[in-house]
């Protein structure tokens, strides 16, 4: 993946992010709390729904008071304080009377006065020029509130799972993320202690496993998969994240580090080899092995997928395969534009960036978790919009962290930043904005969609749907932190 890093020195501070309001949220169980998954645990939460005993009749309502008979085209809400006389129509509040069938009315409405304004304060909004209001509105804000914004105004929804986020140096526009949903150092230690030990295991050695360490592989498994607190779950992450990024360092980007374009299309051939075993050949055999064998990128890729198979399902392990695959074939075509020196233009650096996204990193999300999305719903086109929209704006995030690091490299990393740059032969900062835009746009496309998605009956997919939000709201806060993008 273009502007992945693998070798991060350093260790960095971490803050809480999280508005206080999380601490004190009422849990259900589809939410992420970091709790685990276990069968106990749902079925408590079940119990919500299990039927209350019968209870005694309740007690007859009140007849109703009686009301004063309106003019024809007004309405009396005569159950709401602060109402005394019928309100007037739109027309009549526009100056000009309403067209009337009937002339003779059943009853006259009392003539009535306009009511002096009301002061702001906490009861409610008082339109002081319509007859008939003497009382704030209740449940309506107050011309305070208005000016204030203290509250939001009726029919706007601020959903506090997203807020905007200083980023970098604090210089550009603020991104839209969803909240850190956990920061958990003591889980953390534990999955990245695991994941040294593994990566020695595939080959690494010296200072190639404290880059590893420093890179925090770990940090961003637990910062992204914030359903499980199982350590050997979150290491289905943290090993196939590892591997993606060492293969994308060592083959695809880092010049410093190997990485040359004419030789990424056959060393990805042998990773996809690596990841989905092929059947035997006889003498060809011999020879793949031993080569599968023989790089620790390779290895990697190869055990990582063997440690999803343990926990996961034949399909899931399939799923990220393919997911990996089609990333290569982006990977491919970066390779070939940097060999060139015939860099695309935007659009097509877009559509190809899309296929090499976070959606990747994001597909083993119910596996962590310890669940399956039915692959019916996996694949539904609105489902699968969405993890597009949470896998590229979390990868846009990358581009923005990675643009002194990609201009810097002898072969310079296509990077979105750059390309628009180079299209309107426009400043580095006034593409930033243009990208940061871009990346808002995802997320609110994306919490759109997740809202419409509410309605689809299944607990897998509304607890997958919050695993996206979490993985772009761990993400940011893994990217944004990390001494690697620290420039």
């Amino acid at each position: 993946m273009a502007g992945r890093a693998f070798g991060l020195p350093g260790s960095s501070t971490v803050t809480d992010t999280a508005p206080a309001a999380q601490a004190t949220a009422t849990a259900d169980w589809t939410t992420p709390t970091g709790l685990g998954t276990s069968a106990a645990r749902v079925a408590n939460q079940f119990t919500r729904f299990r039927p209350e005993p019968p209870s005694a009749p309740p007690a007859p309502a009140p007849a109703p008071a009686p009301r004063q008979a309106p003019t024809p085209g007004a309405f009396v809400p005569a159950t709401i304080p602060g109402i005394t006389a019928p309100l007037p129509t739109t027309a009549a509040l526009a100056g000009t009377a309403p067209t009337a069938t009937t002339t003779t009315p059943a009853t006259t409405a009392p003539t009535t006065t306009a009511s002096p304004a009301a002061p702001p304060g906490k009861g409610g909004f008082v339109p002081a020029r319509i007859p008939g209001i003497t009382a704030p509105l209740p449940g309506l804000p107050t011309a305070h509130d208005v000016a204030t914004l203290s509250v939001p105004l009726p029919g706007v929804v601020h959903d506090p799972a997203y807020a905007e986020r200083e980023w970098g140096d604090g210089t550009h526009p603020p991104l839209y993320v969803p909240v850190v949903e956990r920061q958990d150092e003591v889980l953390t230690t534990a999955v990245e202690d695991g994941l040294v030990a593994w990566a020695a295991d595939c080959g690494f050695v010296g200072e190639e496993l404290d880059m590893l360490r420093a890179a925090g592989f770990g940090r961003l498994a637990v910062l992204t998969h914030t359903d499980s607190d199982d350590p050997q779950h979150l290491l289905i992450a943290a090993k196939l994240n590892a591997a993606w990024w060492a293969a994308d360092d060592l083959y695809a980007d880092s010049s410093e580090l190997g990485a040359t374009p004419t030789e990424l299309p056959p060393r990805l051939a042998l990773a996809m080899a690596a990841m989905d075993p092929l059947p035997d050949a006889g003498e060809f055999t011999g020879p793949l092995d031993e080569a599968l064998a023989a790089e620790p990128v390779l290895v990697a890729l190869r055990t990582g997928i063997d440690h999803l198979a343990r926990y996961g399902t034949p399909a899931q392990v399939q799923r990220v395969n393919f997911s990996t695959f089609a990333m290569f074939v982006s990977w491919n075509a970066y390779a070939a534009w940097r060999h060139t020196g015939e860099y695309p233009p935007a659009w097509k650096y877009l559509a190809t960036r899309q296929h090499d996204t976070f959606s990747t990193s994001m597909t083993v999300i119910d596996p962590v978790g310890g669940y399956e999305v039915p692959a019916n719903l996996y694949y539904d086109p609105r489902v699968r919009r969405a993890a597009f929209q949470a896998g590229t704006a979390s990868v846009l995030v990358n581009d923005l962290l990675s643009v002194a690091k990609d201009a810097a490299d002898e072969n310079p990393v296509v990077n979105m930043v750059l390309q628009i740059a180079a299209d309107r032969q426009c400043p580095i900062a006034e593409a930033t904005e243009t990208v940061v835009h871009l990346h808002n746009r995802f997320v609110r496309d994306f919490e759109a969609g997740h809202r419409e998605l509410l309605a689809v009956p299944s607990p897998e997919l509304q607890r997958f749907l919050r695993g996206l939000r979490s993985w772009m709201g761990g993400g940011f806060e893994w990217h944004n932190t990390n001494p690697r993008y620290r420039v």
